[in-house]
């Protein structure tokens, strides 16, 4: 898992905090949730409850209305409490906490059955962080992959061990048939593999690709679809083809995965793009100071030339021309002779 800093859980709880996610098979298994642990407490008894939906404000669950929890509300005037458990992958212990609420308004679920009701809680706080950092990165990464759909990213060595792929070399499921090939790139929306074949036997053909991931590890079946094949060049037994996802069939932690990577690229990116910025503005200043110098060493030279010229200029009126005065002189020495 990605660390997730204290302003990003910010960010997620504003950009996110009125979205309700409905917790379907792939949300529950993404998440780590552990359904058996979940419970509604009510003064000091527990009450087992499916979470429906939630959002940063509010959940919707579903519990048996037979089991005294409905008495157990009036008396508590509707508040309550919802524990949430998901399982940790750095701990063999889970994590666990309460969320205070307020039960409000219950209305029947499950068709005929009359014992199943389906409850809205709201908030009465800002949940836990641990809810926001679960929740927060699912819901970016489902924004990000509609966003950033078809932003690829080349699937160099350092890329595949930042994404933690097991190998380049995967299987491409064509009309079920399984055929050996090497992935390029990959993208919320599609990816480029090289495969042996002919292009009019693969374009327009319904097929899947099959990518493992470590650190957990993780296998992800993508249906779709390929759309474009080209000759690889020097090669004309191979093709580079392109297939493209259906969005119905992406996996939810295919698109975390991709969003997590992307996200620590963006991150990285800015921060280059601020330590150049920081260094282009040092040269500057450098750049700057060094022609203030020379300016101010220009204009020391210029008032020391004027001082000199000054200077030059009173002793030229104090002593008399030398040729001047010797003439004085003689005319001098011929009126006393």
């Amino acid at each position: 898992m990605a660390v997730i800093t204290s302003q990003k859980i910010a960010t997620y709880y504003e950009r996110y905090k009125s979205i309700d996610v409905t917790y379907t098979k792939d949300i529950i298994q993404v998440t780590g949730m552990v359904t058996q642990q979940v419970f509604l407490k009510c003064g000091g008894d527990f009450w087992p409850c499916v979470v429906y939906s939630s959002s940063f404000e509010g959940a919707k669950i579903v519990a048996n209305t037979k089991s005294g929890i409905l008495n157990k509300l009036e008396v508590a005037n509707n508040a309550a409490s919802l524990r949430f458990c998901f399982s940790n992958q750095e701990s063999s212990s889970p994590v666990t906490f309460f969320v205070a609420v307020r039960v409000g308004s219950n209305t029947p679920y499950g068709g005929d059955s009359k014992d199943m009701a389906l409850f809205n809680l709201q908030f009465t706080q800002r949940p836990p962080d641990d809810l926001i950092e679960i929740m927060g990165r699912l819901l970016d990464a489902n924004v990000n992959s509609v966003k950033r759909k078809n932003e690829r990213i080349n699937l160099t060595t350092e890329t595949v061990r930042r994404l933690r792929i097991l190998t380049k070399d995967i299987a491409a499921f064509i009309q079920g048939v399984p055929r050996r090939c090497i992935l390029r790139d990959i993208s919320f929306g599609g990816a480029r593999l090289v495969i042996m074949g002919v292009a009019k036997f693969l374009v327009d053909k319904d097929s899947a690709l099959r990518v493992d991931f470590d650190d957990p590890r993780a296998s992800f079946l993508i249906k779709g679809k390929f759309i474009k094949a080209e000759p690889v060049e020097g090669r004309q037994d191979l093709l580079a083809v392109d297939i493209e996802f259906t969005e119905a069939h992406i996996p939810m932690g295919y698109k975390i995965r991709l969003n997590d990577f992307l996200g620590q690229t963006w991150a990285d990116s800015r921060i280059n793009e601020k330590s150049d910025k920081t260094a282009e503005n040092s040269r500057a200043a450098k750049k700057a100071a060094s022609t203030e110098k020379t300016e101010k060493e220009k204009a020391v030279d210029a008032l020391k030339a004027m001082k000199n010229s000054g200077s030059n200029e009173e002793e030229g009126k104090a002593a008399p021309p030398v040729e001047k005065t010797l003439g004085s002189s003689s005319e001098s020495e011929k009126a006393g002779a």
